[in-house]
């Protein structure tokens, strides 16, 4: 019976002791498998790190014409997108009238949007010779020297009261307008007909006729334009309306070249803002006058950046710095002589010349703002750089 009892006891230890091993196996595999969890994401970590960054080396780079720039904070002028025209300024057009009825006779002068004339050019002629009416000059001729006859007739006999005063004052007044008719006529004859000339040098605009055309006194034949100096008319969102009296300057875009314009740069001026919107539109306009210093084309829309007061100490990069992925913006920074890293950036307010960056870069940071198109495909190319120099 003892023996048993003591037979029971060692198989109590035997069982215990095999118990405690299989734990201790059990943790020591479950130890294994976290280990190696842990090791595997480790590594996906630093190849994700590792694959953000390019291998460029100082000859590709060269001859890629890439330029970098240290990221410094300074003073960003707040910005207002959008929409505007470019308009003649006041006295830089002039419009070219009939001076009379007739049929329109074009010169030697090519009679074509964009020809240039010079003051006092002839660009077409007016001829009423062969209309029922007669030649109109002849008539205005005849008309003047008739009523200047019967005016220094007056004028002899008043003296004598041969004529009344009111006789004297009605011939002296038609032969006034008589007079006035003449001069607007007089020497302007060319075989063609009544020439109209060019008041100012400059280029046509808004032909309204052609070779052969009638046209009555009064109409509107030709606009000629030397564009001198400018108008950049913005059109404002009311919702901007209690920041318009910040705004000091304007940078626009073209749509025919990838030029950013700065009023700054063209002796550009503030003229005005609009106090309201009328009824037809909910957009105030801002207008701003400066010099044609540019092949900038009146009539012209553009993308106008309007500038307000400078807030100080922000960040912010070249908009050739900016690439962009489905939505997201990065930029390249560069880590030593041929290693760049491609970052993630959130952007702000844009002037057409520089982005605030919000997010994503600090001070001293080194940008690359020359050659990002080239860094992008290197980046996309998914090569992993054969070392790395900053982990």
């Amino acid at each position: 019976m003892k023996k048993i009892c003591l037979l029971s006891i060692a198989c109590a230890y035997l069982f215990a002791g095999c118990a405690g091993k299989s734990t201790h196996e059990g943790h020591d595999c479950d130890s294994e498998r976290e280990a190696h969890t842990e090791e595997h994401t480790h590594d996906h970590e630093a190849t994700s790190k590792h694959s953000s960054e390019i291998t460029f080396s100082p000859e590709k780079a060269k001859a890629a014409g890439l330029q970098t720039e240290e990221i410094r904070p300074g003073d960003f002028t707040q910005v207002i997108k959008t929409t505007g025209r470019i308009l003649a300024a006041q006295g830089e057009e002039t419009t070219l009238v009939a001076t009379l009825s007739g049929v329109v006779s074009l010169g030697k002068a090519p009679f074509v949007e964009g020809a240039a004339v010079r003051r006092g050019q002839t660009v077409l002629s007016l001829s009423s010779r062969n209309l029922p009416e007669g030649d109109q000059v002849l008539r205005i001729r005849s008309a003047y020297e008739a009523a200047e006859k019967e005016y220094e007739r007056a004028k002899a006999l008043l003296p004598d009261k041969i004529v009344s005063e009111k006789e004297f004052n009605q011939a002296k007044l038609n032969y006034e307008n008589a007079r006035a008719a003449f001069d607007a006529v007089n020497g302007k004859q060319t075989a063609s007909g009544m020439a109209v000339a060019s008041p100012l040098s400059g280029y046509l605009k808004n032909l309204q006729v052609k070779d052969g055309d009638y046209v009555s006194v009064g109409q509107s034949l030709a606009t000629v334009s030397r564009s001198n100096r400018l108008v950049l008319q913005a059109e404002v969102s009311e919702k901007y309306y209690s920041s318009l009296p910040a705004i000091r300057s304007a940078n626009f875009k073209t749509p025919y070249d990838d030029k950013v314009y700065s009023l700054g740069e063209l002796g550009g001026r503030l003229l005005s803002y609009g106090k309201a919107s009328d009824n037809q539109s909910f957009y105030i306009p801002v207008t701003f006058e400066f010099d044609n210093k540019g092949a900038l084309i009146p009539g012209s829309y553009v993308e106008v950046y309007l500038l307000a007061a400078p807030v100080p100490n922000v960040l912010s990069v070249p908009v050739s710095a900016l690439t962009e992925a489905q939505g997201i913006y990065y930029v390249f920074t560069q880590q030593d002589q041929d290693c760049y890293l491609k970052k993630e950036v959130i952007i702000g307010d844009g002037n057409g010349v520089s982005i605030r960056i919000l997010s994503g870069l600090e001070a001293g940071d080194v940008v690359v703002t020359q050659a990002v198109t080239q860094l992008k495909l290197a980046s996309a190319s998914g090569s992993i750089p054969a070392h790395t120099h900053h982990h």
